[in-house]
């Protein structure tokens, strides 16, 4: 049966929706969808109905509109029926800066892959631009590969998400300390006080880069620290950064009922205190064997390595009652990239590059609260946390 869209369009002012309805209301008409926009102060409303002959219901909104001031526009359209019903996908976008040329390029690839854009939020302004769109149809692989494309050729970075409860439903972040919750790699700090930061630092890169067995390297590394003084700990918590944007990360989603962690492999030494410091219930990490005030090269227990970042992510995800499919990882190394796979959604941040070809999506700018915008989270509901003062936040 068709049906009536009626577009509104015109300055905003409240109850102008509220006087359509009624109009509608009074005729018995059956409202079928309903969709409306402000921007800059300028309405965007949609509403699609169907009325019984004879009720002079177009004449009645017409009249409402001139009384509110806005323009109404009549179109006949066809009901959607199930079966018509396609696919859909969330495609996110953020970038240092957002211009045309950037969205162009994204919602031209969009239609590239026979996907067609059904609504658009914009989601900040700082500290990176972010916006939305909202796509149904198209293939999911044909999308991915379209916009990722189209994303390598300018400094933004682009992810695709199917638009399903989900995605709507993360509650467990799970987030690789070094480089990711830090901008420091804390084994490096410590090399650099006892003395061999060259040799450790040629490691730990190729450790992250995927040359090297995690677990053999971290032997290889921990050994050189032998005799390092327990002193030289403190010294280096001291130095440590959190990555801009990281408080405001945790602060929000803790604030939305995630349950944070951070999972590391590095040292218990170093992450207890940030977890205390932030505020986290969850944290893992190696051990370093002390003896007599000093390190003695070795770590003891279990390694947390590739795998068992992954098997403390299932862990948590386990204790706390949250399907894998509702959980996020975030990091930057190889050794992430077994937790990355097995999360709902794995997020490479400022990873190398064999993380961002693995990982669902990547964040290429230096702040960790752009991470919010993946999860469709808006600026604006950040700053209504206590605590978001605005930029740069850290």
């Amino acid at each position: 049966m068709p049906s009536i869209l009626a577009t509104v369009t015109g300055p905003d002012r409240p109850g102008i929706t509220a006087r359509l309805l009624a109009a509608l209301a009074r005729a018995d008409a059956e409202v079928v969808d309903m969709e409306q926009v402000v921007l800059r102060g300028r309405l965007n409303l949609g509403i699609e109905f169907s009325a019984p002959e004879g009720t002079g219901v177009i004449k009645d909104l017409l009249f409402e509109g001139w009384e509110a001031g806005v323009q109404i526009a009549f179109e006949m359209v066809d009901e959607l029926q199930p079966a018509e019903r396609r696919d859909r996908h969330v495609v996110s976008v953020i970038g240092p800066t957002l211009g045309p040329a950037d969205l162009a390029a994204v919602t031209e690839a969009v239609a590239g892959a026979g996907a067609n854009i059904d609504r658009i939020h914009h989601l900040a302004r700082y500290p990176v631009g972010a916006y939305e769109f909202e796509v149904e149809g198209g293939d999911a692989d044909a999308l991915r590969s379209a916009v990722l494309t189209a994303a390598a050729e300018r400094p933004i970075d682009v992810a695709v998400q199917r638009q399903r409860l989900e995605r709507r439903a993360k509650r467990l972040v799970v987030m690789d300390v070094d480089s990711t919750l830090i901008t420091d790699e804390v084994i490096d700090l410590l090399a650099e006080e006892a003395g061999v930061g060259e040799e450790v630092a040629a490691v730990t890169a190729a450790a992250m880069a995927g040359e090297l067995d995690f677990s053999a390297a971290l032997a290889r590394r921990v050994a050189l620290l032998e005799g390092v003084p327990v002193a030289s700990l403190d010294r280096v918590w001291e130095r440590l950064t959190l990555t801009p944007g990281a408080r405001t990360f945790v602060r929000t989603v803790r604030r939305l009922g995630y349950e944070v962690a951070i999972v590391s492999g590095g040292f218990t030494w170093f992450t207890d205190r940030l977890a205390a410091e932030l505020g986290l219930a969850h944290a893992h990490a190696n051990v370093l064997e002390v003896a007599d005030g000093a390190l003695t090269g070795r770590v003891v227990g279990e390694v947390v390595d590739a795998a068992g970042k992954a098997r403390v992510l299932a862990r948590i995800a386990e204790e706390v009652g949250v399907p894998l499919e509702q959980t996020v990882a975030i990091g930057d190394g190889a050794n992430d990239l077994e937790m990355l796979s097995a999360a709902g959604l794995g997020i490479a941040f400022n990873a190398k590059q064999v993380v961002r070809d693995a990982a669902d999506t990547a964040v290429n700018v230096p702040y960790l609260d752009a991470v919010l915008f993946l999860l469709g989270i808006r600026r604006s509901e950040v700053e209504e946390v206590p605590g978001a003062d605005g930029p740069p936040v850290t």
